[in-house]
């Protein structure tokens, strides 16, 4: 089950964050910065997957942005991984090369297009096909 995924830049900026699990908000700012000192430090030669307190988290850096996924210990990281790379595929094909602005501007969008991605921590939807109907809801 995925916990949480962040979308975070270089500095530390949170463009996205959703949790699955309840948690305080101090918690959340607590996980964020966390998280985020634990993937950017990361020398690039190492897998994408650290372990985070009892759990995993699963990351890929596009351009500036870190996509992070945070899971059960015995969850298959590759298949997150490849849930990451195909939400980024989706973003591109909804904003046409996404930036981080695209996300800061749409964000509801973003909120839409995961929604339908990933739905109470399991992933939903994987056809590139459905997911492009989203944009008839414009």
């Amino acid at each position: 089950m995925i916990r949480f995924i962040l979308l975070q830049n270089r500095q530390g900026k949170t463009r996205l964050a959703k949790y699955y699990v309840p948690l305080e908000d101090s918690e959340k700012h607590k996980v964020e910065y966390e998280v985020h000192r634990l993937v950017v430090n990361r020398d690039p030669k190492f897998t994408n997957f650290v372990e985070f307190r009892t759990h995993k988290v699963i990351y890929r850096r596009y351009a500036g942005l870190f996509f992070s996924l945070c899971v059960d210990i015995t969850d298959n990281e590759l298949a997150y991984l490849e849930c990451i790379h195909l939400f980024v595929e989706i973003l591109d094909h909804f904003f046409s090369n996404v930036c981080e602005l695209d996300l800061v501007f749409n964000f509801h969008k973003v909120y839409l297009i995961l929604d339908e991605f990933i739905l109470a921590g399991e992933l939903q939807e994987t056809s590139k096909k459905r997911m492009g109907e989203l944009e008839k809801l414009d």
